[in-house]
């Protein structure tokens, strides 16, 4: 069957076809060109983080904030939506900060995409601040951020997390959203980083898995904690008691139910910071990972009647190799060895280096950080958002790793410097530089950092990392977040150098993004690569629900197969390259 077509006259809610600027002949990147550019600043991002930080070292001052890419007016291009912190403490105010904001007001901001694309392929990228005219007036102390489609309407809606009461925002479909978290029944009281929307029953209606971390309240006294020179310092998490994680039903009728404890899924928790869902076994129905700081990760395997069981530690993912538990922060999972199953890849404190699950099959893991080379270079850092994502195009998928301390005896292994104590007005002492991985196709890692761009010289307190293409012009941009600093849009300049193909898919009457679908693509060379449509893994952050594949060495692609979270299978052929295309369920090839 032919591809479906989309062209400048698209039904609202379906991407246009945009054509990249040039047609690539080479996996070669270029030698002369910075990998990545920060340009918030240049294109209208302006938004600055503001811990609340005042003295009182409460644990949420450092763990802050996340993000969303997401096209909230289907116009075709991604948004942006940053959770922004306030003061914390009893009675403290402005006048207490340790460090003070460069922006006010203090309240989430949503930025529009007005990408002009001209009909030789140039384009302009500018956001403009839409915030106050959509209604998101939101000023409680953010964490996260998750987006997806609840109500299949074909609007995107946003799930915030925070330290308090979450919310969950509607799409009106007019440039406003509305607070329904009261009717909806998803208004978590604890304090929640990480969540997913996710089908976990295929139904068709998007549920939602909420992350929850600790019972950490601000009003109680806090507990306190010293470096070795005995300096006052941030506690870990096991000065806190862990709650437990929330699973929400969607009824299809615009609410949830919480059916946390039917589902199982509190039998066993941690103090839960990052969250992916993704089929790991194989057998057609979601499954849910989630990274704990410092106790062992769940893996709950969906039983396909309502209910999960924990199968971390019998698939070998639950402690590291060395059968450690380690303090987890990002996730993300996806198949970077191309043999057709999704890996895990998790970040983790300075000491203990970040961890690679890979997949034999069937749901079962093993730690091969060491084989891979991803000890050495991870190990004086602290990670947070990260993703598996093919920044060269090559067909293999890259990392990226946001990084900073959560606790100063942590920073020193970076800045080479001994413990440094918070005092006011001096910078957060928690900084590292972030760092980027390209995948060598041999089971293989190399840290590519030097060669990346002016931006990964910076020494920031990176958290949350949400990925897209900003621009549509074939490559994975990156918004990273900084607590208490400014967020920092990194703009990629050579994926789109080799030839890609981008996806969007989408069934229902309202075109909403089939999250949980599996993609494969076979080119007229190399393996065939399985991706999925998702917007959750990384931290506290949402990613572009649009799967983009970068070709390498291939010229063609031959056949598109889509295995839909229905069970419906299908097919596409004659598909162009280097454009991003709409696939719809129900209109490609059937396949048995």
């Amino acid at each position: 069957m032919t591809l479906h077509h989309l062209g400048c006259g698209a039904i609202a809610g379906l991407l246009l076809v945009v054509l990249a600027d040039a047609a690539p002949q080479s996996s070669a990147l270029p030698a002369d060109e910075a990998w990545f550019t920060d340009r918030a600043e240049a294109v209208g991002i302006d938004f600055v983080h503001f811990n609340g930080m005042s003295g009182e070292f409460y644990m949420g001052e450092v763990l802050g904030p996340g993000a969303a890419m997401f096209d909230f007016d289907n116009d075709g291009d991604l948004d942006i939506y940053i959770v922004q912190g306030q003061m914390l403490g009893p009675d403290k105010t402005l006048d207490h900060a340790v460090l003070l904001p460069q922006a006010q007001p203090l309240t989430d901001r949503l930025y529009r995409n007005d990408l002009d694309v001209r009909a030789d392929g140039t384009r302009t990228l500018r956001f403009t601040d839409v915030t106050e005219e959509s209604g998101l007036d939101v000023r409680s102390y953010g964490m996260g951020v998750a987006a997806g489609d609840v109500d299949n309407d074909g609007w995107v809606d946003l799930y915030r997390t925070s330290l308090g009461p979450n919310q969950l925002f509607r799409n009106n479909g007019d440039g406003t959203f509305a607070d329904v978290s009261d009717q909806t029944g998803t208004g978590d009281p604890g304090w929640s980083v990480s969540a997913s929307f996710v089908d976990v029953d295929n139904d068709g209606w998007l549920d939602l898995y909420v992350a929850n971390y600790l019972d950490h309240r601000i009003d109680r006294p806090q507990p306190e904690c010293f470096t070795r020179t005995g300096e006052r310092d941030y506690c870990g998490p096991t000065a806190y008691a862990s709650v437990p994680d929330r699973l929400y039903r969607n009824r299809g009728d615009g609410t949830f139910v919480d059916v946390t404890t039917e589902a199982q899924v509190a039998r066993e928790f941690g103090p839960a910071l990052g969250v992916v869902a993704a089929d790991v076994d194989g057998d057609g129905w979601v499954d849910i990972y989630v990274a704990n700081d410092g106790e062992p990760n769940q893996l709950w395997i969906n039983q396909q009647d309502g209910r999960f069981s924990n199968g971390a530690l019998l698939a070998g993912a639950a402690v590291n190799g060395d059968g450690r538990a380690e303090g987890s922060m990002g996730v993300d999972a996806g198949d970077f060895d191309a043999d057709g199953d999704d890996d895990l890849f998790m970040t983790h404190l300075t000491t203990e280096t970040n961890t690679l699950y890979v997949n034999h099959g069937l749901g079962l893991f093993e730690d091969q950080t060491a084989r891979t080379g991803l000890v050495a270079p991870s190990v004086a850092y602290t990670g947070f958002g990260t993703a598996w994502v093919d920044f060269d195009n090559d067909g293999w998928l890259d990392l990226l790793v946001a990084n900073g301390a959560v606790q100063a005896k942590h920073q020193r292994f970076t800045s080479g410097t001994p413990d440094v104590p918070v005092r006011a007005g001096a910078p957060l002492p928690l900084h590292q530089r972030n760092q980027l991985f390209r995948n060598l196709g041999n089971g293989r890692f190399g840290e590519v950092t030097e060669r990346a761009g002016a931006v990964f010289e910076l020494s920031e307190v990176s958290r949350g990392a949400a990925f897209g293409d900003v621009d549509n012009d074939g490559d994975h941009d990156v918004l990273i977040t900084n607590n208490n600093g400014r967020a920092r849009l990194l703009i990629n300049n050579v994926g789109h150098h080799n030839r890609w193909v981008g996806l969007r898919l989408v069934g229902g009457a309202g075109s909403r993004d089939m999250l949980g679908a599996r993609v494969g693509v076979v080119r007229n060379v190399g393996p065939t690569l399985w991706r999925r449509a998702s917007t959750d893994g990384s931290y506290a952050s949402a990613n572009d629900p649009r799967v983009l594949v970068g070709l390498g060495e291939a010229a063609t692609v031959r056949r598109i197969r889509v295995l839909w979270p229905s069970g419906r299978e299908e097919d596409w052929t004659d598909i162009p390259v280097n454009r991003w295309l709409t696939l719809r369920e129900g209109t490609g090839q059937s396949q048995e």
